[in-house]
């Protein structure tokens, strides 16, 4: 039986764009009967997450998106429905058409210390990652920057470990990096008639699933939920 994993050390391949609500809800439609709804879902099938995504003074990491490098990286701290009971940073790397995803847990002490420039624990850090990201900070002058709330719907499909997720209510805090906040001043990014569909797979997409695919009206860009949360600075 396949084994679904986010994390494939010979890369993911991915999609994604901005959808209708029409085509999201009849996507959604067809998908909830060969795709299973993610274990971690609330009641209604959804549930929230916030990062803090890490730039430097010359948006390095959005640039680096905008222009297309195909070799970038993307660091961001991770919670659920702004809680701090699961913290996890993680590094988003693109290589060539290739997503490669790693991550460790951390605490939200850990993050204020990196908020406030209290930096220097992490060069010997035990964890690989954060050691990593240390090298960011101090050397590429990496930050904390925005906080992105958004919910999201997702569906896992064993063969070819597939996941498709429906993201929308994108939020931003603009500059503020008070992460632990449940107060957190926001603002809209997305339109309410807006959706983001990612599709996310190893070697190959199932034929049912491109077929389910087939007749969705996309957005020729792909969407970066950080970009989006950069739009008003």
């Amino acid at each position: 039986m396949p084994i679904h994993t986010s994390f494939n050390p010979n890369g993911r391949k991915e999609l994604k764009h901005g959808i209708t609500y029409m085509d999201y809800m009849l996507l959604r439609n067809k998908l909830c009967h060969v795709m299973k709804l993610d274990p971690h879902a609330g009641r209604d099938g959804r549930y929230l997450i916030r990062s803090c995504y890490f730039d430097n003074c010359d948006n390095k990491v959005m640039n680096e998106k905008k222009e297309g490098f195909l070799n970038r990286d993307k660091y961001r701290v991770r919670i659920y429905g702004k809680s701090a009971a699961v913290v996890h940073l993680e590094r988003k790397s693109k290589r060539n058409n290739l997503t490669f995803k790693s991550k460790c847990k951390m605490t939200a002490r850990e993050f204020e210390c990196m908020r406030v420039g209290d930096i220097d624990w992490m060069e010997q850090d035990e964890r690989e990652l954060i050691r990593d990201l240390f090298y960011e900070m101090r050397y590429y002058g990496l930050k904390p920057t925005t906080v992105v709330d958004y919910e999201r719907e997702a569906y896992i499909y064993l063969y070819g470990n597939v996941r498709v997720t429906f993201d929308s209510k994108v939020k931003s805090s603009l500059r503020n990096t008070d992460m632990f906040n449940a107060n957190l001043p926001m603002v809209d990014v997305l339109e309410p008639s807006e959706v983001i569909l990612e599709v996310k797979y190893d070697e190959y997409l199932p034929d049912i699933i491109k077929m389910m695919l087939q007749g969705i009206n996309t957005k020729q860009e792909a969407y970066s939920k950080y970009q989006l949360s950069r739009m008003y600075g």
